[in-house]
């Protein structure tokens, strides 16, 4: 990953930064990266996140066909 400093302005290319760690995710896996987590604990995390992404995918279609 490559972050471009223009003008000296750190901050921004920070911002930046942060932005792209954020986007791909790096945030969380370093957080769910400092314990251990059980298989069984995991399969039940990564189901819970499927029907949240599930329900969401499904609020969104129903938002755009008019339905809410």
């Amino acid at each position: 990953m490559q972050v471009s400093v223009r003008d000296n302005n750190v901050d921004q290319a920070l911002r930046a930064l942060k932005k792209k760690l954020q986007r791909e995710g790096v945030f969380r896996e370093m957080k769910l990266k400092q314990h251990f987590e059980k298989p069984s604990e995991k399969k039940a995390r990564e189901q819970a996140e499927a029907v949240r992404r599930a329900r969401k995918l499904a609020r969104k279609q129903l938002q755009r066909e008019g339905m809410i």
